[in-house]
């Protein structure tokens, strides 16, 4: 417990203003904002991207400079461990490197980019404690082992050999987690912690860092736009609009007394579970609020545009001294489906089930050990290189990362443009007139053709990798993760502008996720995959109304409901840890067995762990 009972707030921000310094003269990331954060207490800042919650939290930990910003006014109080208050924001850098990550520790929101991709996450781990804490290399092993266990990652003996690109994103964002929490700092600052994260991981993560602070009396400063994270979590909510504080209260009274319109309108777009249930509605449709008129239901077609049969990718793991394959990961196993045209499935499941190389496998942007593909009558395993990059223009990809999959040092248009020059579908002036009909349909205004992508934040970007995957007329679009780590009220309109699309174009999309929420406002049909196979699968509110198969229900049970007064607790989440997918050379798993439990909806006839 704690050593004395601390009577201030650990850390208070005093009307903090931010500015950046740009080519077009100064911005202001922060105007004036206000809150203190206690000990032993959550807070929550939330808001749009680009309201100013990172900048508030950068700022705390003086990272703001590093990334062009100035602290312009205000003060950042910061109630240290040996007693006696500081001013943050007059601290010198040597000074600030004490306190990160011994006083002040941060989970940041990307946790590619937050860890070394050249060292083991063993030696990253044990790092900061024993440069921190003192410790020698073989006690900070030790405790990097524990924090592993704590964390929930599985086989953490193997992991801390590991180097960030072996691991899936959950498992990385563990150990992100892990990193902050090793030197048990007084305030930890979390920059949308779970967001690229599972249901059934983010529930287990949050349960865990509540169960850290009650236990370590750390005050967290927790920044999301996720509400039902917020639910679960806060114990004071600061809401955020453009670079001001709105409103200010305890999580009852912003879920059930919001006062604010902007508070009322983020409420609004949270997309909830169950939300569909009842109403009759087999299709999905657009979120109302977007024109006047009731949206109608997207139906699709009957035809078929892409069956999947028998599909199976392995990846070797290579050792010894010959680096031969001594195991392979069985990342995909006998997975089967079809997918009509202007209809979405959607495959949901942890990270690491293979929902990810599956939607890979069917592009050939990953080669599959066997199975049958076919693209419109075409089969696209038989494809020729030349031939699979013609049938490419058919088949597009949005990936979970935006940032990511775009170039750093081309303006935006020609990005887009980019797959029109590959394929030279238009020429001369009609090149760009296309690109810009194309930012109008994703609904960006014309003055960010000439822009970078660092320049636009999350949800832009994500809306210009639309751009560029609608840029060829394709028949199937591939969305892994696509708005995962978008903010509600813009994932409601990205999530939106896809269904339009679809309606429009006739699109089907194959849409990877793990948001739930999402999942049952988007899908026709859904697959459940665990370990690499589809436990069930069938049309949404059979499986969503319905779920058969143990761990469709487990998943189901797990997700956030934005609801202050239905928060989960660790024992409501007894998930089964999941079984490793690596498996000795012979190893021969047996076929995928269904029984139909309802028209369409079909359950694995089981013999794995669930």
């Amino acid at each position: 417990m704690l050593d004395s009972t601390p009577t201030g707030p650990i850390a208070k921000i005093e009307n903090l203003r931010v500015e950046f310094e740009t080519k077009n003269g100064t911005v202001v990331g922060v105007e004036d904002v206000s809150f203190e954060i206690g000990p032993g207490e959550t807070v929550c800042v939330v808001g749009e991207s680009g309201s100013g919650k990172s900048v508030s939290s950068l700022s705390l930990m003086r990272l703001i400079e590093y990334g062009g910003g100035d602290i312009a006014g205000g003060r950042l109080i910061f109630d240290r461990k040996d007693g006696g208050e500081i001013d943050l924001a007059e601290a010198d850098q040597s000074l600030m490197r004490t306190i990160r990550g011994n006083e002040i520790g941060m989970i940041f929101q990307e946790p590619m980019t937050a860890l070394n991709p050249v060292f083991t996450v063993g030696r990253q781990l044990t790092e900061g404690l024993r440069i921190h804490r003192g410790m020698s290399k073989a006690e900070a092993m030790a405790e990097a082992l524990k924090l592993l266990k704590e964390v929930r990652i599985p086989e953490p003996e193997r992991r801390l050999h590991q180097y960030p690109h072996e691991l899936s994103g959950g498992m990385r964002q563990r150990v992100v987690i892990a990193m902050a929490l090793a030197c048990k700092p007084r305030l930890l600052i979390a920059d949308e912690p779970t967001t690229a994260l599972d249901v059934t991981i983010q529930a287990e993560i949050l349960a865990l860092m509540d169960r850290l602070k009650r236990e370590t009396g750390t005050a967290v400063m927790f920044i999301t736009h996720d509400m039902a994270v917020v639910a679960q979590m806060a114990d004071r909510v600061v809401v955020m609009f453009r670079g001001n504080k709105v409103e200010e209260g305890t999580v009852e009274e912003i879920f059930e007394r919001p006062q604010h319109p902007y508070t009322q309108a983020l409420l609004a777009a949270v997309p909830k579970l169950g939300e569909m249930t009842g109403k009759d509605l087999p299709e999905p449709m657009r979120l109302v609020g977007q024109g006047d008129h009731a949206p109608e239901p997207i139906k699709g077609t009957d035809d078929v545009l892409l069956k999947v049969e028998g599909l199976t990718t392995r990846f070797p793991v290579k050792g010894g001294f010959f680096r031969r394959t001594v195991a392979n990961v069985h990342a995909v196993e006998d997975v089967s489906f079809t997918l009509n045209k202007g209809q979405t499935l959607s495959l949901v499941g942890e990270s690491g089930c293979g929902k990810s190389t599956a939607g890979r496998s069917i592009l050939r942007l990953v080669e599959p050990l066997m199975g049958k593909v076919e693209l419109d009558g075409k089969d696209v395993m038989a494809l020729s290189a030349a031939q699979l990059r013609e049938e490419r223009r058919e088949m597009q990809m949005i990936f979970q990362d935006p940032f990511a999959s775009l170039n750093p040092q081309l303006p935006l248009a020609d990005q887009v443009a980019e797959p029109i020059h590959n394929y030279k579908t238009e020429t001369g002036s009609a090149v760009m007139d296309k690109v810009a009909n194309l930012f109008d349909r994703v609904e960006l205004p014309r003055s960010f053709m000439r822009r970078f992508p660092h320049e636009l934040s999350g949800g832009q970007r994500q809306r210009i990798a639309i751009a560029r995957a609608l840029a060829l007329n394709p028949k199937l679009i591939v969305a892994d993760e696509a708005v995962s780590a978008l903010d509600v009220s813009v994932q409601a309109q990205v999530v939106n502008l896809m269904m339009e699309l679809q309606a429009d174009l006739g699109l089907g999309y194959l849409f990877i996720s793990h948001d739930m929420a999402v999942v049952e406002r988007v899908s026709h049909n859904v697959g459940v995959m665990y370990l690499g196979r589809i436990v069930e699968i069938g049309p949404r509110r059979a499986v969503f109304e319905d779920p058969q198969h143990a761990y469709t229900r487990a998943l189901m049970k797990a997700v956030p409901i934005a609801d202050p007064r239905r928060r989960k607790s660790e024992k409501d989440l007894n998930f089964k840890p999941i079984p490793s997918p690596i498996h000795p050379v012979g190893y021969a798993p047996g076929p995928s067995e269904y029984r139909e439990v309802s028209p369409g909806h079909f359950v694995l006839v089981s013999e794995s762990g669930y």
